[in-house]
């Protein structure tokens, strides 16, 4: 009589990617950045062009791992749940305390920024809501919301004068419209999971 196969779940725990990868670190250090980069920014009133360069260096930084880890965790196999709900995180904690830290220094209508956090607060609790039905993965529009306010933070973040501050304002709208358009695509993906997983 042949040995009895071993079981399913051991292989699917093999396959699985451990949490403990590049990835995720970078998601991690993204975290950790965003107090050292609202300290750098708020020094001194926001008024310290020193800390204020380090602060737009820092934001570049925390930027370009948003765009590095998901980029490796996909090509190299390494999409853990973990991250797919940490990343959301980190991004909400960097551009969220960037637009209160610039409502703070007066340089940002703070309506923006309540705009910005209802839509972000909001997405996060839906994720939570809907996480026992499944994760719902970020859309085309999602990132490009993220890149438009990486943009519109960084370009706030900067001494512009001239045509180049219509430009911040423009990028800024484009920001907010798209903040709110999937926000509310979001909340109509995450009903739809909830209803099939019920069905």
């Amino acid at each position: 009589m042949s040995e009895p196969a071993p079981s399913g779940h051991v292989g699917d725990q093999a396959l699985s990617p451990s949490i403990r990868n590049i990835p995720n670190a970078l998601t991690i250090l993204r975290l950790f950045l965003v107090p050292v980069f609202i300290w750098l920014l708020v020094r001194d009133g926001g008024d310290d062009t020193v800390s204020r360069a380090w602060a737009a260096v820092v934001f570049v930084v925390a930027g370009i791992t948003d765009l590095v880890d998901g980029e490796l965790a996909r090509r190299q196999g390494l999409v853990t749940s973990f991250g797919k709900i940490l990343d959301p995180i980190a991004d909400k904690a960097l551009t969220g305390g960037a637009f209160v830290a610039l409502s703070w220094l007066g340089e940002l209508p703070w309506w923006v920024t309540v705009v910005m956090l209802v839509r972000e607060v909001g997405v996060t609790v839906l994720r939570f809501w809907v996480i026992r039905w499944g994760v719902i993965a970020a859309s085309p529009g999602g990132k490009a919301k993220t890149a438009a306010q990486l943009l519109a933070i960084l370009l706030y973040l900067l001494p512009l004068s001239g045509a180049l501050v219509t430009v911040r304002s423009a990028v800024l709208v484009v920001a907010v419209v798209l903040t709110i358009l999937t926000g509310v695509d979001y909340l109509a993906r995450a009903w739809r999971l909830r209803a099939q997983a019920r069905r």
